[in-house]
């Protein structure tokens, strides 16, 4: 039972998880993005609509990576090399993936709401060889897709690159003081312009997870607020890429929860906002602490 819940949350943690490494990668070269939900909706939207286009998963999830993208590029533009306030721009790019999700939706397939395609099958699964055997571990750990396996890649990765490499030092002192980093030959500009075009290409993969991992469809705002708990969780993990994935655990484990709720005879209405009353708590919480350390330095 244990197993079984917890090989969920791994399921459920990754869109928001790859949202959130994106998000932290933003905030470490001093860009405060908040477009996180918009893209993942572009993203969620291609990957079905390549699917039901050209039938192949892996062609789709590439053209969904690609399409966010390119979504990102207004607020890689405006925010990070025209010094446009990224704030607006990221509801403005929501907004704008909202609308045009649902447009294409029905120009292009006929349909309001959901769509469900026989031609659009969801993500393979796999085990990772040597852990399939492995008592417990194995039963946790196997039979995910790539994409899975790929975000906890991903944190590892993100983490060397930050804290390891010049490269991400030179992106983070960009983040925290921009002006002293290009006086030492950094072109601020271009480094935060493509770490948002990066960004958006790992929010087209939370968008793709989320429609492929575990169904194989697209609802309308089928995002419906994941985009957002990624913000929270990279100001809970202060954009390190460990305390954001313990973060996602977090959330993962209240939504798989309340799947089990539901699945209990629990109203859905009531399961559904598990993640979301985790997000407010701790947002609550990082207030309060916020205000603490304030109050103390004082």
């Amino acid at each position: 039972m244990i197993n079984m819940l917890l090989s969920q949350v791994l399921d459920l943690m990754t869109p928001v998880l790859l949202a959130a490494m994106a998000g932290a990668l933003c905030e470490r070269a001093g860009v405060f993005n908040i477009a996180l939900e918009g893209n993942m909706l572009v993203g969620a939207f291609v990957v079905v609509a390549a699917s039901v286009a050209f039938g192949s998963p892996a062609l789709a999830v590439l053209l969904a990576l690609i399409s966010a993208a390119i979504f990102a590029t207004p607020l890689a533009l405006g925010g990070a090399r025209f010094g446009g306030d990224p704030i607006v721009i990221g509801i403005g790019l929501n907004l704008l993936a909202s609308g045009l999700t649902t447009y294409f939706l029905s120009a292009l397939f006929g349909v309001t709401g959901t769509l469900v395609d026989p031609s659009v099958t969801a993500l393979p699964r796999f085990g990772i060889p040597g852990l399939a055997d492995v008592p417990v571990f194995g039963a946790i750990v196997g039979g995910h897709n790539a994409l899975v396996y790929l975000s906890w890649l991903l944190v590892i990765l993100v983490n060397i690159y930050l804290f390891r490499t010049r490269w991400g030092l030179r992106l983070r002192g960009i983040g925290e003081v921009p002006s002293a980093a290009a006086a030492m030959g950094a072109n601020v500009s271009r480094y935060q312009t493509t770490i948002v075009v990066f960004a958006g290409a790992l929010c087209g993969l939370a968008g793709a997870e989320l429609a492929l991992g575990s169904v194989a469809l697209f609802a309308e705002n089928m995002t419906a607020g994941r985009g957002w708990i990624a913000v929270v969780a990279v100001m809970l993990g202060r954009a390190h890429p460990l305390g954001i994935a313990l973060a996602c655990f977090g959330f993962g484990l209240a939504d798989a929860i309340g799947l089990r709720l539901q699945g209990q005879g629990l109203p859905n209405q009531i399961t559904d906002i598990a993640p979301y009353g985790i997000t407010l708590l701790a947002m609550i919480g990082l207030g309060l602490r916020t205000a603490a350390r304030k109050l103390k330095n004082t």
